[in-house]
């Protein structure tokens, strides 16, 4: 709960003093609790005999003081997650100001806002507080949105919750552009962005054969920071596209740029290491000397039975199944998970016959626009919304689940209308559903649902 004094009192003629906001350390969290103690029990009166509840003794607990050059605590709040286990659902709460700083210079709008940054740096997707009701102009000056109301010690009260656009914004970054810029190619042939029933898959049947093509392109960061990596992931991208669509890579072409020999020799390894491993060819393609760093990977696939990832329908049931083994690509905290590297050969090879196995409706791999994301795509090309429940998603433990929605996960295949798939080397669940509401709607444990995003993730349309 956020009780917030700071808009109460009579002004004070004094000099404000310099203060900085940080996370409290021992001697700040005493200080803060003991405001909290003079504020609401003795000076407002919302409790009896203390305010110290549950959250104070979460571990997880994280506390924001204001405090001045000499350590002088004016002030603080809390945040913590709602749920025993961290599913990106946190509440702020127990603000407070002392009495003789609340005239220092807007102490408590920049607590809020430095819990909602930390809120953010924390990976949180949710982020609520219940507020005095007098205080909600306050809040509603600080980009929060009511979306409820309640009585607590007998005083109204409003639900609040700061919009968070994560996954919006990388949807908007990553895939969104793609309906206008590939507007028109759609019309030039039957056959092109796959045909009606594929538009919006990975790769693209050949028509009249059994072979799958798949295209990716690597980022040039990606590239100058870890070469190796980003020819491991040239392969891996594109078998996944395949795998997705059922089918068995059985060659790869690739084109290598780099300013030296020896940077292309290290993109090159990384992508020979790859292609061992999934038992892939590689059948040629092209290599430039002292150019610019970039990696385009195509690998040819085969299958009788493709999978499309439109062929969903409202009421099927949304299916995760994903390798949980591995951590954090060094130097990509939060953004690319590795969990294909320390795989065999032969584990790699098993993780990829999953779809083809199985024969879903529908199925995507999850691509650089996250979990999330994915989903938009799948139930966008499939002419559905999706509605996903956030605590049944698997995940690594102690991994912010904002970063593990809107990651590149290493494997992990989003299904539609399939039962859970069966492998000892990844964890499959129901995640949720395909709805007639398009876009994507987050459902949290309390029952709430809110709105991940509004629309198509592409703009490309039902497949």
């Amino acid at each position: 709960m956020f009780d917030v004094p700071v808009l109460t009192g009579s002004p004070r003629m004094q000099e404000a003093p310099a203060w900085t906001i940080r996370v409290a350390d021992a001697a700040d969290l005493a200080a803060y609790r003991s405001i909290r103690h003079e504020v609401f029990v003795g000076e407002q009166g919302l409790f009896a005999g203390t305010d110290h509840d549950d959250i104070d003794d979460d571990p997880r607990t994280v506390v924001l003081v204001a405090a001045t050059s000499m350590g002088d605590v004016l002030g603080g709040v809390r945040l913590a997650p709602a749920t025993v286990r961290d599913i990106g659902w946190w509440t702020g709460g127990r603000l407070v100001v002392r009495r003789g700083a609340r005239q220092a210079g807007g102490i408590g709008s920049a607590l809020v806002r430095a819990a909602c940054t930390e809120a953010a740096s924390r990976g949180v997707l949710r982020f609520d507080a219940t507020v005095q009701e007098r205080n909600e102009p306050l809040f509603r000056h600080l980009g929060w949105v009511r979306w409820g109301r309640t009585v607590i010690g007998g005083a109204p009260h409003v639900r609040m919750r700061w919009p968070i656009e994560r996954v919006a914004d990388l949807v908007a970054a990553m895939k969104l552009p793609l309906g206008d810029v590939l507007s028109g190619i759609r019309d030039d042939h039957p056959e092109a962005l796959g045909g009606d029933g594929w538009v919006g898959d990975d790769g693209a049947l050949v028509a009249g054969t059994d072979v799958v093509v798949a295209t990716d392109a690597i980022l040039p960061a990606l590239i100058d920071r870890d070469p190796e990596w980003a020819g491991w992931c040239g392969v891996l991208v594109n078998v996944n596209d395949l795998s997705a669509m059922g089918a068995r890579a059985v060659g790869l072409m690739d084109a290598v740029s780099a300013p030296t020999a020896s940077a292309v020799r290290r993109i090159v390894s990384g992508l020979r290491s790859a292609a061992v491993a999934w038992d892939v060819p590689v059948l040629g393609g092209h290599t430039q000397l002292r150019g610019a760093s970039s990696l385009a990977v195509t690998a040819l696939g085969r299958t009788t039975a493709p999978v499309p990832g439109g062929g969903g329908r409202v009421g099927h049931r949304l299916g995760l199944t994903v390798d949980l083994h591995g951590r954090w690509r060094r130097g990509f905290e939060g953004r690319q998970w590795d969990s294909t590297s320390t795989r065999s050969g032969e584990e790699l090879r098993h993780l990829a016959g999953l779809v083809a196995a199985q024969q879903p409706a529908a199925a995507k791999d999850v691509s650089m626009a996250g979990l999330v994301g994915t989903a938009a795509m799948l139930a966008e090309a499939s002419g559905t919304g999706a509605l996903i429940d956030v605590a049944s998603v698997p995940a690594p433990s102690d991994v912010a689940f904002g970063d593990w929605l809107t990651c590149f996960p290493g494997f992990a295949m989003l299904t539609a209308d399939a039962p859970q798939m069966s492998s000892p080397l990844a964890t499959s669940a129901t995640i949720g559903e395909l709805s007639t509401e398009l876009g994507v709607v987050l459902r949290w444990p309390d029952g709430v649902e809110t709105r991940a995003l509004d629309a198509d993730a592409t703009g490309l349309g039902q497949a």
